[in-house]
């Protein structure tokens, strides 16, 4: 594991009380990708078992290679829509989803399912071991501009990650109401670091662009880049997770999980290109259709239920997110 990870994996469990997971068995969907590598990283540590289920569409098996072996670390390659087996756990993580805009454009079937067939797998699997349930929402669920009332148009071009995340979230609810389901709903914002993919035209901003100045590539900003978006570095985000999904007393909850730091596109595009010592100029693509001009959480409740609250700002996470990267793609 990059020694960098490894630092940030030690401060998640620094942060978090680690009682609610000792010795327990735990499913991860989606745990190969970027935040579920990192719950099962971090969980490693605390749980007896973990089930890490992925169908490596958008997951990389790398993220997760060196625990293979592991006594109680399990990798299953299996689709979370068709999902059949039943281990006995005591918390799910259902993470699998297609997160990329461009990506989940390109597949929107598989991505609406995710969230709606792939949810109620997931929510059905805990219900029989009467589990603890997290999901893995989406401040997309807010629409645009962010009313925190939902503003999102049904047949936008974003509409299968949208209101497949709205979808998901009525359906744990529906748990939770009918059969009295332990679930907790994560409204993730925008997470960065280490083992953040870059591919696509229309990545994750903060790779592509990172991966672009290593390169010394233009850096596309989309539109005039005045756009805004709350970078939240990737072990705040999975501490604020596993606060959510350890607490007693919050079934039913959902709570956002991001930075309250708000910050330009154009701003972290030139952030980036200055800390990764690049000439690369920035080249100014059209506006997506249905992309959001602003993206900001409202905090104060994840302060209040969980204490929690962003503690990496965006230069020291920008920083230690290009020193992996460079280290990947350098040496």
């Amino acid at each position: 594991m990059d020694p960098i990870i490894r630092e940030d994996i030690d401060q998640v469990n620094k942060s978090i009380d680690a009682e609610p997971f000792r010795g327990k068995s735990v499913l991860i969907s989606g745990g190969s990708g970027f935040l579920g590598s990192w719950i099962c990283d971090a969980l490693n540590q605390l749980v007896s078992r973990i089930v890490c289920v992925d169908n490596l569409s958008t997951g990389v098996f790398e993220n997760i290679e060196h625990l293979k072996g592991i006594k109680c670390f399990e990798f299953e390659k299996a689709d979370v829509c068709t999902y059949s087996r039943n281990p006995k756990v005591d918390i799910v993580f259902h993470l699998a989803s297609r997160p990329s805009p461009e990506d989940y454009q390109k597949h929107p079937v598989e991505t609406a399912l995710a969230n709606a067939t792939g949810t109620d797998k997931m929510l059905d699997l805990a219900r029989k071991n009467d589990a603890r349930v997290f999901y893995a929402s989406s401040s997309e669920v807010y629409g645009d501009p962010e009313s925190y009332e939902g503003k999102v148009n049904p047949l936008g071009p974003r509409s299968c990650y949208e209101e497949g995340k709205r979808f998901g979230e009525a359906l744990c609810k529906a748990y939770y109401d009918q059969y009295g389901l332990d679930v907790r709903i994560g409204r993730l914002f925008n997470s960065y670091g280490p083992r953040l993919r870059a591919e696509g035209f229309y990545g994750r901003a903060v790779s592509r662009f990172f991966l672009q100045s290593l390169k010394g590539k233009g850096v596309t900003v989309f539109g005039d880049g005045s756009q805004t978006r709350s970078f939240c570095y990737v072990s705040d985000t999975v501490t604020g997770i596993l606060r959510l999904a350890g607490k007693d007393k919050l079934a039913g909850e959902a709570v956002n999980i991001g930075s309250m730091e708000e910050t330009r596109i154009i701003d972290l595009a030139r952030k980036i290109i200055q800390i990764s010592s690049s000439k690369s100029p920035m080249e100014f693509k059209p506006f997506p259709p249905g992309d959001h001009v602003r993206r900001l959480p409202e905090g104060s409740k994840a302060k209040m239920i969980l204490e929690w609250g962003p503690s990496m700002g965006l230069e020291q996470g920008l920083d230690r997110t290009f020193r992996c990267l460079a280290a990947q793609k350098l040496t």
